[in-house]
């Protein structure tokens, strides 16, 4: 039934989001095709891809960003990952992920997706797939700490305008910084 629910979340909340230019226009066409044509596409395991959700996290000011070190990847990457059966939206999945990797509690969560992105990875299914991650901007409130979990090797807040090199989320993040 979750999965049921999940499904339908993304499919409206992909209908629904008219994303800035045509980059993130065609890929949320791909999405879409994706959801259309696999039941089971919020799933990890769906192993021709599956959607992801995925945090931006900003700190209270909006000057920060939290990235996990991972395990898997070995680079510094926003937190997030598989839809879990439980799960019966993108954003509730997003701020799950969020809240879980990051130890902060009282996050708060956009009601749309910022950005998506499609990526190639070996995740826990073992075998070659792609992660369809559906990404969302997430508040800290004032003062929040972060706690390491075991999926990460590091947390850190890094300051927006000095990611690290690796990081695709500058123009994301530049976008969403509060305008001053």
């Amino acid at each position: 039934m979750g999965a049921e629910v999940l499904h339908a979340d993304a499919e409206q909340v992909l209908r629904g989001w008219r994303p800035s230019g045509d980059g993130q226009e065609a890929l949320r066409h791909a999405f879409l095709a994706l959801l259309d044509a696999r039941e089971d596409a919020c799933l990890r395991a769906c192993a021709p891809g599956h959607v992801t959700a995925s945090a931006v996290l900003l700190d209270a000011a909006g000057e920060h960003v939290l990235l996990t070190l991972h395990p898997r990847v070995g680079k510094w990457l926003q937190l997030g990952g598989h839809c879990e059966p439980e799960d019966t939206s993108l954003a509730g999945a997003a701020l799950r992920e969020a809240t879980e990797e990051s130890g902060i509690d009282g996050l708060s969560v956009s009601a749309e997706p910022v950005h998506l992105d499609v990526h190639p990875i070996t995740c826990s299914l073992g075998v070659p797939t792609r992660h369809f991650d559906v990404r969302y901007l997430v508040r800290a409130p004032a003062g929040a700490e972060p706690v390491r979990s075991d999926e990460s090797l590091d947390l850190r807040w890094w300051p927006i305008d000095a990611l690290p090199a690796e990081s695709d989320l500058g123009p994301l993040l530049a976008a969403a910084r509060p305008h001053r």
